[in-house]
């Protein structure tokens, strides 16, 4: 089961964003402390599987307070979002990034609790989140975020957009700004298109009341594809996660999933 939710490949790249933790007993004896592996699949099966932590099968090894206990701590130091940006290096390097047309959009979901939440007027005013992403041509996530479900995606272009780490390339420079990017009629700002244009990103935005809502479909439906694969790790269905910070860790480890599933697909 370990081996299954945590390949070789995706454990090597892990190791480089997590160093090894050693924790020694003065007194000996004990029990035999958890790996990172171990624990890492743990929290895999948990974010895949959509079960609660006190749910989680003994199978695994660590109990869960000590599954939940890590997780807490690497969410903390960002390493989920560390991983994704690993893994995108290593597709960029192997030019499996497409950068011509950039996409961007979000997806609300119902929070039971917690920050970053709010009346989602498209819930009848439910509480809720909403997760923000930016992906390249193919669908792959470049940078995310999360944001209560009142508020506004226009708001969310300009962090998005920031956000996106320097990706290595197969040659020259790393790269972070795409050529262009594609959004629906909610950015449709012209603060926002002349934002763009100082960065030299050029932009294809909707435009209320002139444009069909389906007008930019042959290039967005990729970044709507995208949010359908965030929902097949099961725990994204809904927020339970008290903490933003533990929220956005599943999103990022979603991401990284996906992007490593590339990376594994072109070896």
């Amino acid at each position: 089961m370990v081996e299954r939710l945590v390949p070789d490949e995706l454990w090597l790249l892990f190791r480089r964003v997590v160093p090894p933790t050693v924790v020694t007993r003065p007194q000996g004896g004990g029990r035999r402390r958890a790996s990172d592996r171990e624990t890492l699949a743990a929290i895999i099966f948990v974010a895949t599987s959509g079960c609660t932590w006190r749910q989680l099968p003994p199978v695994f090894g660590p109990a869960w307070p000590t599954v939940y206990r890590r997780f807490a701590q690497w969410s903390q130091d960002r390493v989920w979002a560390r991983l994704h940006r690993v893994v995108l290096d290593e597709l960029g390097a192997l030019g499996e990034l497409d950068w011509s047309r950039c996409a961007i959009d979000s997806v609300s979901l119902r929070a039971a609790k917690g920050l970053l939440t709010g009346p989602n007027p498209t819930d009848r005013g439910k509480k809720g989140s909403k997760i923000h992403l930016i992906t390249d041509r193919n669908g792959l996530p470049l940078s995310l975020g999360i944001s209560g479900a009142n508020m506004h995606d226009s708001l969310g272009l300009k962090p998005l957009v920031q956000g996106i780490p320097p990706i290595r390339s197969p040659r020259g420079p790393r790269r972070r700004r795409p050529a262009k990017l594609h959004a629906d009629k909610e950015y449709d700002y012209d603060h926002l298109r002349r934002w763009l244009s100082q960065r030299g990103i050029r932009h294809r935005i909707a435009r209320r009341g002139i444009e069909p809502s389906t007008h930019l479909g042959r290039h967005r439906w990729v970044v709507e594809r995208t949010v359908s694969w965030l929902a097949g790790c099961r725990r994204l269905h809904r927020r339970y996660e008290r903490k933003a910070e533990h929220f956005l860790a599943f999103v990022g480890l979603a991401a990284a999933l996906i992007v490593f599933r590339r990376l594994t697909s072109t070896d």
